[in-house]
């Protein structure tokens, strides 16, 4: 084990120290001295008396760090949650809003044993509610912040399954049998050819409704496209010639 050597160090302050007991080694303070007696291993250099009001040097603690990526925080580290802006209430709560493609009307209609013919007038409508036309309005409201939209369709894009499409900027008008075969003011089409060769027999009708949702919130405004589809079949048949 290595020796201890007593290092006697004399206080410049004056008056005499109180008794200390002596370290391993037996160093004392000469009688009437004021001095401080401590064990030191030979080789190292005395460490000087603290300064009075000043703490001896030691370790400090280890600097603050902040953590600014939350999902690799420790949990009592990770940055406060920010507040949602109104374009993230919008965007989050607005892109699910309950609006929808277009309650389809047609004719000559889907049912079984309805068909119509090459060349003749087919119309098409959707039924008019808040869901399928608009204005459909709702409200998000987060902690500090009330976002409302309001949804309107602008356009009904119609995929007649045959490689064509109509586009149509109003619902369209439901048929009436008092209509005969005129054709539809607004939004209708004619077929070229039979849907024979297509499976089932049948044309798919796919309505697809552009939505535009404007919501306001918080100082801010912007706008949503959306979009809804449904679709329906539909039976055309060669019209057929008859000669006497």
């Amino acid at each position: 084990m290595a020796a201890l050597v007593a290092v006697v160090v004399f206080s410049a302050l004056g008056g005499v120290a109180a008794a200390e007991p002596p370290p391993s080694g037996g160093a004392t303070c000469p009688p009437g001295e004021d001095c401080e007696v401590r064990a030191e291993r030979p080789g190292t250099q005395p460490r000087p008396a603290p300064e009075p009001g000043n703490p001896a040097p030691g370790p400090t603690e280890p600097p603050l760090r902040q953590c600014n990526i939350a999902a690799l925080c420790p949990v009592d580290e990770a940055p406060p949650p920010q507040a949602e802006t109104a374009q993230q209430v919008a965007i989050r709560e607005f892109t699910k809003i309950p609006i929808k493609g277009p309650q389809i009307g047609i004719v000559p209609g889907p049912e079984a044993g309805k068909a119509g013919l090459v060349g003749l007038p087919v119309w098409l409508w959707t039924a008019v509610t808040p869901q399928t036309w608009g204005p459909f309005t709702a409200t998000a409201t987060v902690p500090g912040l009330t976002v409302t939209a309001t949804a309107t369709a602008a356009r009904i894009t119609w995929n007649m399954g045959d490689g064509h499409q109509v586009v149509c900027t109003n619902p369209g008008t439901p048929y009436q049998a008092s209509y005969g075969n005129a054709a539809s003011p607004n939004c209708g089409y004619r077929y070229t050819r039979s849907s024979h060769s297509r499976p089932g027999g049948r044309y798919t009708v796919t309505g697809t409704t552009n939505w535009v949702v404007n919501w306001a919130g918080g100082g801010q405004t912007g706008t949503i496209p959306q979009t809804r589809q449904t679709t329906t079949t539909i039976q055309i048949d060669e019209l057929q010639v008859v000669t006497q």
